[in-house]
């Protein structure tokens, strides 16, 4: 288990995310896009972050290269939504396996609990068994499948919802 602390990601860390982040959209079915992301796209997404006070956290390997990064933001635009978030997690492919995931989720899950989130949703290919697993290691639950919800690599993806509730429904329904 790699034991680096976990860090707001910075400006600084957006060429890495972008890299990280159009691995998996070149590769996988993890991410549905089809385009690489630029590092202007990766700015504003990152802006749009930090204006909605939503984290991004990191994990910097020994050499100070971002070696994996979760983030959370909104699962819904409108209001009632507001105490449910959609998050990902993201581990850079040479540092798979060593827990940067599992560490990353972790302060992810502790960081939607400190802020009075409800609940954290994780959006999944139906055949990424290793995403599933992962999620339900940590006490998420399947609520939903969308079949054939998309396309990529010429075949029709079935989306999995996965929900983890943090606290019960009363507990900040006040806001």
């Amino acid at each position: 288990m790699n034991s680096a602390p976990i860090i707001p990601c910075t400006e600084r860390h957006l060429p890495a995310i972008r890299d990280i982040l159009n691995d998996a959209i070149l590769t996988s079915t993890v991410l549905w896009d089809e385009e690489p992301r630029t590092l202007e796209g990766i700015a504003q997404w990152f802006e749009y972050r930090q204006r909605g006070g939503f984290p991004v956290l990191g994990l910097e390997s020994a050499d100070g290269t971002l070696a994996g990064f979760a983030s959370y933001g909104p699962f819904r635009t409108q209001c009632g939504y507001r105490f449910t978030v959609e998050h990902s997690v993201y581990v850079e492919k040479s540092c798979r396996g060593q827990g940067i995931g599992k560490a990353l989720l972790r302060a992810l899950i502790d960081t939607a609990r400190a802020r009075e989130i409800h609940s954290l949703i994780g959006v999944i290919d139906a055949s990424n068994h290793e995403s599933i697993r992962f999620h339900r290691g940590f006490g998420f639950v399947p609520c939903g499948t969308i079949p054939e919800a998309g396309y990529k690599f010429g075949r029709w993806l079935d989306l999995e919802f996965y929900q983890l509730i943090l606290r019960p429904p009363a507990a900040s329904a006040s806001s």
